[in-house]
């Protein structure tokens, strides 16, 4: 299964795109993170993603998230593109590949680049008060693997990946549910004052 990551790297983009400088300390869904934060982590994930899809290797500790480089609005909008144009390759989805030091097979690999881009992307859009339209193929895709690790018994599994699971109503879209399974409040608003 290949997967376009075009979709999601530009609703990440654009709502970098919509960040002020007086946003950067504003709180977000991810505990403990502020916005500057987060974008420090999509800067680094975006490298690191690429790095895997070319099965090269990616120097830094995953546990570590550096500070927010200047020039950070460049150099995402430019590592975003390196990360859609590598996962369009078709070796990128074959063997294994290795990220934030972890091994798994490829194809797998590519979904939590995905699933990282769809959750942060969001989480970015609501700590700045922003729109976040998900791609439905790629809430889908995201929705089995995050589904697959919200079972009973893999809360270990989820640590650092997810916090725990959050219960949406009976009815939610699809989208909610990926939230819920990730952690995530759907209905969460910051904090502005």
């Amino acid at each position: 299964m290949t997967i376009d990551l075009a979709p999601a790297a530009t609703q990440v983009s654009r709502v970098a795109a919509g960040v002020r400088d007086d946003h950067l300390d504003l709180p977000t869904p991810c505990t403990q993170w502020p916005v500057s934060v987060l974008l420090s982590h999509l800067v680094a994930l975006s490298e690191a993603f690429t790095a895997a899809a070319e099965k090269r290797p990616f120097p830094g500790d995953a546990a570590t998230i550096p500070p927010l480089p200047s020039g950070w609005r460049t150099r995402l909008e430019s590592n975003l593109d390196a990360l859609v144009a590598a996962w369009r390759a078709p070796a990128a989805w074959e063997g294994e590949a290795s990220a934030g030091g972890v091994t798994m097979p490829a194809e797998v690999m590519g979904v939590v680049a995905l699933d990282e881009l769809v959750l942060h992307g969001w989480d970015l859009a609501a700590a700045t008060g922003q729109p976040f339209d998900a791609d439905p193929v790629d809430v889908q895709a995201c929705l089995g693997f995050a589904e697959a690790m919200s079972q009973p018994g893999d809360e270990v599994s989820r640590e650092g990946l997810y916090g725990p699971v959050v219960p949406v109503p009976v009815g939610a879209d699809e989208f909610a549910h990926l939230l819920g399974y990730a952690g995530r409040d759907p209905g969460w608003v910051a904090d502005r004052e």
